[in-house]
């Protein structure tokens, strides 16, 4: 008879036991979701029910109590980094129980990033990619055009790789293409400040450019970042070689091509998100590059710049596919002699981020 006694209390005991490491969420409409709490980000909570595969993203302001017994990285306005878990201490107050220090009590709106971490690598892992094509029947035109960001994020430290390609091709015309891609680190530092080191490639058929590779290091540092927005500024030096396609000159039937360059340039940029608008994420960036030394190719005064616009609308028709699109454009007030000041591209794609 003790034996059936001590089977019935493990039958209910075990589910009560696996209930009980769910995390919880108790919202403003007087609902409670348990499940697994994945990631809050840009100010929206994503977390698994335990009576669903499918993912329930809920606004992080409509959540008025909660528990969450997992391990997380959470970030904090003020550019903290807490490793641990974290639970509900009054109105609008969490409670951080932080595994590397001394726990800490902070509003609700004080965390704006929250990642579930184990030690497995694809827990770290973020990626984006998004294709894009039209058709033109006058002159047989064809434009394909391609993006992939990845991102992998460690306690201290993040790297991220991009890369963007366009291709048109049309009859009775030579083919344009651009392409740029990089690879980036991010340490960070106490109170939103952090060391970056970036390699950056280039190359495009508007301003006769083979290849442009950008060695760059610098400081940034977060001046605003809450659930609605972050806004960066960097600055640091950078080092640019150039080489140059040859270009054909009809006039005497001869191919053309530029010497390369080399120089030291100094860097400002700043990147600014918006994402409190519903599912509609906007990225604006801005990077000036005046000339500090350079061989004797280069004109004195030169002035390079970078800006991108991205408009993106997460979770069209289902959840992680995404509209996107973009506009970049690259200006050099001292071009070589076949290439021209502006060169500047407009995007559209569907995409899927993972």
């Amino acid at each position: 008879m003790n034996k059936f006694y001590t089977f019935i209390f493990l039958l209910f005991a075990i589910p009560a036991i696996s209930w009980g490491q769910n995390d919880t969420l108790y919202l403003n409409n007087g609902d409670m979701i348990v499940g697994d709490l994945k990631a809050m980000d840009r100010g929206v909570l994503t977390i698994e029910p335990t009576y669903s595969d499918s993912d329930f993203k809920i606004t992080w302001e409509d959540i008025v109590e909660m528990k969450a017994v997992q391990r997380y990285l959470i970030t904090l306005t003020d550019g903290q980094r807490i490793n641990g878990a974290f639970r509900s201490a009054g109105e609008g107050k969490i409670f951080l129980d932080n595994e590397d220090g001394e726990d800490l009590t902070v509003d609700q709106n004080e965390i704006v990033n929250i990642k579930s971490i184990d030690n497995s690598f694809l827990s770290r892992l973020s990626a984006d990619i998004d294709f894009g094509i039209s058709l033109t029947k006058a002159n047989n035109q064809r434009q394909l055009n391609g993006n992939l960001r990845m991102g992998y994020l460690e306690d201290r430290w993040s790297a991220d790789l991009y890369y963007n390609t366009l291709i048109t091709k049309q009859d009775d015309v030579s083919d344009i293409q651009r392409n740029d891609g990089g690879i980036g680190f991010r340490y960070f530092l106490p109170r939103d400040w952090n060391l970056g080191a970036d390699l950056a490639f280039l190359s495009n058929t508007e301003q006769s450019l083979d290849l442009r590779t950008t060695g760059k290091i610098g400081l940034g540092k977060f001046i605003e970042r809450t659930n609605s927005l972050y806004w960066n500024v960097t600055g640091g030096v950078a080092f640019t070689g150039e080489t140059y396609a040859p270009v054909f000159d009809p006039e005497d039937g001869t191919t053309i091509t530029a010497p390369s360059r080399t120089s030291l340039e100094g860097f400002v940029g700043t990147e600014l998100n918006l994402y409190d608008i519903g599912d509609l994420n906007l990225l604006t960036t801005v990077v000036l590059y005046p000339t500090i030394i350079s061989d004797d190719s280069v004109e004195p005064g030169r002035i390079r710049s970078d800006f991108r616009f991205d408009a993106k609308y997460d979770d069209f028709i289902i959840d992680d596919l995404y509209i996107r699109a973009g506009f970049t454009l690259n200006y050099d007030n001292r071009p070589v002699e076949a290439g021209k000041e502006v060169d500047y591209i407009f995007t559209t794609g569907f995409g899927w981020s993972w």
